[in-house]
């Protein structure tokens, strides 16, 4: 038996009880009676305290012989996203599991410990023994488990045929598939299609969960102030807010493009997400961006315990992402020392003259952003011409390049300090923009623009000698999550301490060992 990381079991037990959505995928609670794991938020009868096991991961549950909970469905909760700046072994395996969750990875027929352990730079035996150490399963068995509950959430939402299941969850066969869902779970795949989950009309149908509080307003309002027509648009309403957006996706070499329509379900903490049947066989990773986009997997507990002593409240406010790196790299551009709206403009004239057409079910929906092949083929008097000056053509034209030719990945699971010295290396970028990029494209929940201006002002150190300086040195407390600080001191939430949090939640942060003190 593999042993497990010691949580704070009582303090677990009691966020069980309550069904806390706060904790849901922070640890997962195995049923010894029953053989089944299950969320925090399982609806089913609370077991006994002496038939429950804590586990941080659900491939640990797994790996002892826990199979999902096919009511509250282990495939649906957040992933546990933790960071830290102390303990490189810690680190080390936290970025190896961020790898092996990324879908460009599971997509590998025949991924293995030593092609991970050489993108990390380090030996597989090395690799082997920190992963066992920090998550008390070996790298295969967690890849193993992230497929079989992709698969299982494509089986129970979807209507896609066993194989295509089979083979876009990253299995190498059909046979390889079945006979991994009878090892662990005893089923047969086709038992877990659910009556009524075929998608109606036009599109795939798939439910993300997410941990609240969750400030859903803020986020659409903060994509709403950005939208470019025909390329996004966003549904203000109260009860079931929702935004829709054309996007691409390259995999494996091949370019998919479609649509996607995401509304907030706030009752049950979740983002309902409808999906072209174009973007079938990229589904995994549609739903890994649209995770990151609106940054679904992020634990307020865990980011206020670093950031409540400095801010008031805002834990319900997430790093806005996106679909895609590279069009929020170029948007990023012409945001370059302009205001919101003058950006939002020139992005739009872009579209207009770049964008590609498609067809959607929605009429504010028709085209895409222009393809990095095509800016990075456009002339720079081409661009002058939408009022673009010619240092943000330059880089522009060098991003579409670099992403053009595979030099510049700009995704969550690329290496941050390598992107950003690829990028401050192109004409044109600065430091501010490189931290921004990483901030949403990267994921990067340390980045910080200690050059903008907006957080100069936020800060109180707009009048000081060297500002950019000032603020670097003040957001030193707030790591390693500057990018949820810089989103706080935007929206004016700086030096309001909050009350003290409760004596159950502080117990159980306790059982977060990526709870980190400033």
């Amino acid at each position: 038996m593999i042993a497990t990381v010691p949580l704070a079991d009582n303090a677990c037990y009691l966020a069980l009880k309550a069904r806390d959505a706060r904790f849901d995928g922070s640890f997962f609670t195995g049923v010894t009676s029953t053989g089944i794991y299950c969320r925090p938020v399982c609806s089913v009868k609370t077991p006994k305290r002496e038939n429950c096991r804590f586990f941080r991961h659900a491939a640990q549950a797994e790996s002892v012989g826990f199979r999902p909970c096919l009511r509250c469905r282990p495939e649906l909760a957040p992933y546990s996203v933790a960071w830290s700046i102390q303990d490189a072994s810690w680190i080390l395996a936290h970025q190896a599991a961020r790898l092996l969750d990324e879908p460009e990875v599971c997509s590998d027929s025949r991924p293995s410990v030593e092609k991970l352990a050489a993108k990390l730079g380090v030996s597989d035996r090395h690799l082997r023994r920190i992963f066992e150490a920090q998550f008390g399963v070996s790298p295969m068995q967690y890849l193993q488990t992230r497929r079989l509950l992709t698969a299982k959430q494509l089986l129970a939402d979807t209507n896609m045929p066993i194989t295509q299941v089979a083979l876009i969850s990253g299995f190498a066969s059909v046979r390889r598939f079945n006979a991994a869902f009878v090892q662990h779970y005893q089923l047969n795949p086709t038992q877990l299609r659910r009556q009524g989950s075929r998608p109606a009309g036009d599109g795939i149908t798939i439910k993300l969960g997410y941990r609240p509080p969750y400030d859903v307003a803020a986020m659409l309002e903060f994509f709403r102030k950005r939208a470019i027509n025909t390329i996004e648009f966003i549904a203000a309403d109260t009860l079931q807010p929702s935004t829709g957006r054309t996007f691409r996706i390259e995999s494996d070499g091949k370019v998919h493009v479609g649509w996607l329509l995401a509304r907030f379900d706030e009752a049950h903490c979740q983002l309902v997400l409808r999906v072209s049947d174009s973007l079938r066989d990229v589904l995994p990773l549609v739903i890994r961006r649209v995770r990151a986009m609106f940054d679904l997997d992020a634990d307020p507990a865990a980011i206020n315990s670093v950031l409540q002593g400095a801010f008031r409240g805002g834990d319900g406010l997430r790093v806005p992402g996106s679909l895609d790196g590279y069009e929020l790299a170029v948007r990023a551009v012409l945001g370059q020392q302009i205001t919101v709206v003058a950006a939002r403009t020139l992005a739009q004239r872009l579209v207009e003259r770049f964008g590609e057409t498609i067809t959607t079910p929605w009429p504010q929906l028709t085209r895409l952003f222009p393809a990095p092949a095509v800016l990075a083929a456009a002339s720079g008097d081409a661009l002058g011409q939408l009022g673009i000056v010619r240092q943000r053509q330059a880089a522009i034209i060098g991003i579409a390049q670099a992403v053009a030719d595979k030099r510049l990945p700009l995704h969550g699971s690329a290496d941050v300090n390598a992107t950003l010295a690829a990028l401050k290396a192109l004409p044109g970028i600065g430091d501010w923009t490189a931290q921004y990029i990483a901030m949403r494209a990267l994921r990067w929940p340390d980045a910080f623009p200690a050059g903008d201006v907006a957080l100069h002002k936020a800060l109180g150190v707009q009048a000081l000698k060297n500002p950019t300086r000032q603020a670097e040195l003040a957001s030193l407390a707030w790591k390693p999550w500057r990018s949820y600080a810089a989103i706080r001191a935007w929206n004016g939430l700086l030096n309001i301490a909050p009350a003290a949090p409760s004596a159950t939640t502080t117990d159980v942060l306790n059982c977060h060992k990526h709870s980190i003190k400033p």
